[in-house]
């Protein structure tokens, strides 16, 4: 049993830079040690590295630290990822950035900016700071609004713990998707897998597109889950992949559940990729620079006030059974990669330099 995550999207048009189904990695953001200024060169090569193992681009999202970054540093990191992405000939590759922010003004403003840079898509959050003061009616009135001035196709971000606590339920997200064309999407954060299968049995049928077709045809209503483990169920519920932090780790794992062969492999790998996303997601994005660096020889700290684990938490986390687990798997499938390249192709042990291959992730 083939399984495909392009659920109720057609692929009768070519467009430039299409909002594909599949996996995306939301991209950490890296410091410089002592300065806290970006490091752009390991923030190219970490890019590059998710691009040629078939993950999905998105910057400055709650993996990226985007609350600490200055508005000029996100559009610093757009322009960087665009070029290196361009050098590199992923020309074709999309960007999604995160423009939400306090004010519908301000979350505006961002969003023109980082198309200007290089952004193809948008990822919204809720304004969290006021947030007992925003009923359904001013939520609404948000998305549409910040929509409806966007230059370039907006997603729906989900995430409570982010934003004070809204919680976006089914109904809401269907009716901004509705009020407006220039909707693309929404990434479920808040892991209620209930609600993913309410908004993908509205939106990703041919009839949702027929009634409210999009405002740009490169961008169909995606449903995206927040974490890597539940891919498989989601699949069977219409979902059309996920934007989680595991990508930056187990790209080839994460990618992997969404085109197996057989059931039993799809359930071997969920579980193995579950466990994993569960150990890790709980010590956050110090968590996974730490094991970025510990795999790639890259990571560094998280941008104050965060701070790094200590170095009884990194080596109780390098070791936890879970992360062994993964690690293993994904050594497993880059050997697997490496077999099915032409000799004349070399794999770089630090991922670095990985040669560009096809995954399944955007089938």
């Amino acid at each position: 049993m083939v399984m495909s995550m392009s659920n109720g999207l057609s692929n009768s048009l070519k467009p430039s830079r299409p909002l594909a189904p599949g996996i995306w990695a939301p991209v950490p953001t890296f410091f410089l040690q002592g300065s806290e200024e970006l490091d752009l060169a390991t923030f190219k090569r970490h890019v590059l590295y998710l691009a040629k193992a078939g993950m999905g681009i998105l910057l400055c999202g709650s993996m990226g630290e985007a609350h600490h970054l200055e508005d000029s540093e996100r559009v610093l990191l757009i322009k960087t990822a665009r070029q290196a992405l361009d050098a590199a000939g992923f020309r074709d590759a999309p960007i999604i950035a995160g423009t939400g922010v306090g004010s519908t003004r301000k979350t505006i403003e961002l969003t023109r900016q980082a198309a200007e840079a290089g952004a193809d898509y948008a990822i919204v959050i809720a304004s969290g700071y006021y947030a007992g003061a925003l009923d359904y009616p001013a939520l609404k009135n948000f998305f549409v609004e910040v929509a409806e001035a966007s230059p370039i196709p907006i997603m729906i971000y989900n995430y409570p713990g982010a934003a004070g606590g809204i919680e976006l339920d089914s109904d809401i997200i269907e009716s901004i998707a509705i009020e407006s064309s220039n909707i693309c999407g929404v990434k479920l954060t808040c892991g209620n897998v209930g609600k993913l299968v309410r908004i993908a049995a509205a939106t990703a049928v041919p009839s949702f597109d027929k009634l409210y077709p999009r405002k740009n045809k490169d961008a169909p209503f995606l449903v995206l889950g927040g974490f890597a483990d539940f891919i498989l169920p989601s699949a069977f519920a219409r979902a059309h992949g996920a934007i989680a932090g595991l990508g930056n780790v187990a790209p080839l794992s994460f990618a992997a559940i969404t085109d197996p062969t057989l059931l039993p492999e799809a359930q071997r790998l969920q579980d193995i990729v579950a466990a994993g996303d569960r150990t890790i997601a709980l010590v956050g994005i110090a968590g996974t620079k730490f094991l970025l660096e510990k795999l790639h020889g890259y990571g560094g700290a998280p941008r104050r006030p965060m701070q790094r684990l200590t170095k009884e938490r990194e080596e109780a986390l390098w070791k936890h059974k879970n992360v062994q687990a993964l690690v293993e798997l994904e050594k497993s499938l880059e050997r697997e990669a490496m077999v099915k390249m032409p000799s004349s192709i070399a794999l770089n042990t630090n991922g670095a330099d990985r040669a560009s291959r096809e995954v399944s992730a955007f089938a």
